[in-house]
């Protein structure tokens, strides 16, 4: 708050809570600005936005870091009523209250008396409130620690930022009501204040942003009718029937589930990405099974040729937002952000802010610093918690006796796991997701509250990923891949020799590429150079992309135990078989093995009827291994198959092949895609060494 003279004085603490939906707008409001524009050290907002930004809040006059209090402590009576008053004026109809604590501080024992003067002189009502923390009286050591992590200090310094006692937890409503006994219209003011906010965050899900159509079109998705079949026919040299049905359904589908409009979005900063002579990946993840993503060129996979699933990426039967993830070249991803941010405007785009939280191993280290643990040592108890990013100290302590031994021994050691156990899995800073852009159909604040970072000065989303569509914005993922860059730079130096040469156009059949790869040559080649990988082409000897996607596919954790089956049926060491005659159409490419998502849900197609929707909900429920789901599903896929003909035996015996396979299972879309650009990198480094 300016002071006189322009001078700028403390900050000071406010409490604000949403009484309703206009509230919680203004709060969102007010908790944008202070990161947007009014951050210095420390996000700040002042009278003015106040004044804007009041209706639907209560204001509280907050703890001893508040402006009251200040005053008060600094022996300034007349300005902290001068203050109370304008923020009373400010939050009228008694939406403003002088806030009561008591820590057992004596700054508190001094200034309660006069905040209760203050409210007999003024009017203004009081409450009274603790300053929570932490939840528990006992993780009040825990807390300590972790403000040393945050403060970068160790337990045993004297200068370092503390609290003053163990009172910073959640009282209970006895304990409450013995503090303030004296104040008993403070106590009954909590339960008003509670009656009063009647926030219901309203969640609309995804609303995707307008999507201007040119003249001579009635809306985007006539617009998108029309964009796909000229885009078809570039595409094919022959329209059948078949792909004209395959297209109308895929558009009659996303027409129906208003998602036309995003793929427009996405099309146009494709399209303004390869304009600009931006290198954009073939495809990634689920979309390359569209027929109409591959029409209008936000994919450069022909799902016919590849047998890819539509349903896979859009399911008519289960509605859910498609994403399409885009790989950029790494250089130059950033000016596809800056082009899609300039288009819809900077105050309806952002990147989405992330929470790097303590695991288990970091909370064990972090924790080991702060009590000065020598850092060898810590390093040592570290390492005796396993690898694995999913890792808790749960299970650490499960998998490995040493950290129970360790533990035992007591003192620091006790101290250690106790304190790490309580803070495993709280956040511990901010950061930007890598790829994740939001854009919203209105201004962004009207959604999410906003966070400009400190070091790169981008704006982001306060709510993290997993909450942004629900309230109400588009994701979009615009990821850098090195490879594509890699890539570009080769045709660079080959267009000093060839200016024709485009490395999305080559033989896909060369054999000098298959020859190298078959060598296990495959160093530097995308997907494919891992020691293991080398040593599985060379076993495979791979002829065709086809191999390549379902070597990419299987090379995995648990889909690995079928790589022998697999390359023993290619190379004739072994008989291919199938459970069923009519699945050999299906599995032929992959030699009887069942390697992708979309293998299995054909195979509940053909088995049992079942429509390529519900088999991708089939393969979902399988992946999950829910037992009751799965009862239940296994119910209708036996009477579906036995209503094909089939005998109950037969149909549990396929069922139950299925299971493991749909946990397994790689997505097809994804494994071609990826497979086409490994394919180019070892196109170029056998022919353009």
């Amino acid at each position: 708050r300016p002071a006189a003279g322009g001078k700028r004085t403390s900050q000071y603490h406010l409490i604000l809570l949403a009484m309703n939906e206009q509230g919680y707008h203004n709060l969102m409001e007010l908790n944008s600005l202070s990161y947007t524009e009014g951050f210095y050290f420390k996000p700040r907002i002042d009278d003015e936005l106040l004044k804007q930004y009041n209706e639907g809040l209560i204001c509280l006059s907050a703890c001893l870091g508040g402006e009251i209090l200040q005053h008060l402590l600094n022996n300034q009576y007349d300005l902290a009523k001068e203050r109370a008053l304008w923020f009373s004026s400010v939050f009228d109809d008694g939406r403003y209250f002088l806030e009561l604590q008591d820590h057992n501080l004596a700054e508190q024992k001094r200034t309660n008396p006069l905040l209760k003067q203050l409210s007999d002189e003024t009017g203004i009502p009081l409450v009274c409130t603790n300053d929570i923390h932490y939840i528990d009286k006992d993780d009040a050591n825990a807390q300590d620690l972790l403000l040393c992590v945050g403060t970068n200090s160790k337990k045993n310094d004297p200068d370092r930022m503390r609290f003053p006692n163990h009172e910073f937890y959640m009282k209970t409503q006895d304990e409450m009501y013995s503090l303030f006994s004296w104040c008993p219209e403070a106590l009954e003011n909590t339960n008003r204040i509670a009656e009063r906010c009647n926030l219901e965050i309203h969640f609309p899900g995804p609303l995707l942003p307008d999507f201007q159509v040119p003249d001579g079109f009635s809306d985007p998705a006539d617009y998108l009718r029309h964009l796909s079949n000229e885009g078809l026919r570039k595409r094919y040299a022959v329209i059948t029937e078949e792909l004209q049905k395959r297209l109308d359904y895929e558009l009659d589908v996303i027409i129906k589930m208003k998602f036309e409009g995003y793929f427009l979005i996405v099309m146009d900063y494709i399209q303004w990405a390869k304009h600009h002579e931006i290198p954009v990946g073939p495809g990634r993840g689920s979309g390359a099974g569209s027929l109409v993503a591959y029409s209008i060129e936000i994919t450069d996979v022909d799902p016919i040729k590849f047998n890819l699933l539509f349903e896979r990426f859009l399911n008519p039967e289960r509605v859910s937002m498609p994403d399409f993830d885009i790989d950029f070249c790494f250089e130059r991803r950033q000016e596809v952000i800056n082009y899609v941010t300039d288009h819809y405007g900077t105050e309806r785009v952002a990147q989405i802010a992330t929470f790097g939280t303590l695991k288990a191993k970091a909370v064990v280290k972090d924790v080991a610093r702060v009590l000065d643990i020598p850092f060898d040592e810590s390093n040592n108890i570290c390492k005796l918690i396993p690898d694995d990013p999913k890792m808790t100290l749960t299970k650490a302590f499960e998998q490995n006796k040493e950290l129970g031994e360790l533990e035992d021994r007591g003192g620091i050691y006790a101290e250690l796991f106790d304190a790490a156990r309580r803070l495993e899995g709280l956040n511990r800073h901010t950061s930007t997701h890598a790829a994740g852009v939001v854009i919203g159909k209105e201004q962004l604040v009207k959604y999410v509250p906003l966070y400009r970072d400190a070091k790169t000065g981008a704006i982001s989303t306060q709510y993290t990923m997993d909450l942004i569509e629900e309230c109400g914005l588009v994701k979009m993922d615009f990821l850098g891949l090195k490879t594509l860059t890699l890539i570009k730079h080769t045709e660079d130096l080959i267009h000093k020799k060839d200016p024709s040469f485009n490395a999305a156009v080559i033989d896909e059949e060369d054999p000098k590429t298959f020859s190298m790869l078959c060598r296990g040559e495959s160093t530097a080649v995308f997907q494919f150079e891992s020691q293991g990988m080398q040593n599985i082409l060379k076993e495979a000897k791979p002829s065709n992309i086809e191999d390549l996607v379902a070597l990419n596919a299987l090379y995995r954790p648990g889909p690995m135990a079928y790589i022998p089956q697999f390359i023993n049926c290619k190379l004739g060491k072994q008989p291919i078989t199938y459970a069923n005659p009519e699945l050999e159409e299906e599995l032929k490419t992959t030699y009887g093995v069942i390697v992708y998502q979309e293998q299995v849900m054909k195979v509940a197609q053909i088995i049992a009827g079942y429509s390529l929707g519900s088999a991708d909900i089939l393969r979902r429920i399988m992946g999950k291994k829910k037992v009751a789901a799965l009862e239940k599903e296994k119910v209708k896929f036996i009477a579906g198959a036995k209503a094909l003909g089939r005998s109950e035996q037969h149909a549990a015996e396929i069922f139950e092949m299925l299971e493991p396979f749909a946990g397994y299972g790689f997505n097809k879309s994804h494994a071609v895609a990826y497979s086409v650009v490994a394919y180019q990198t070892a196109f170029l480094k056998a022919n353009y060494p």
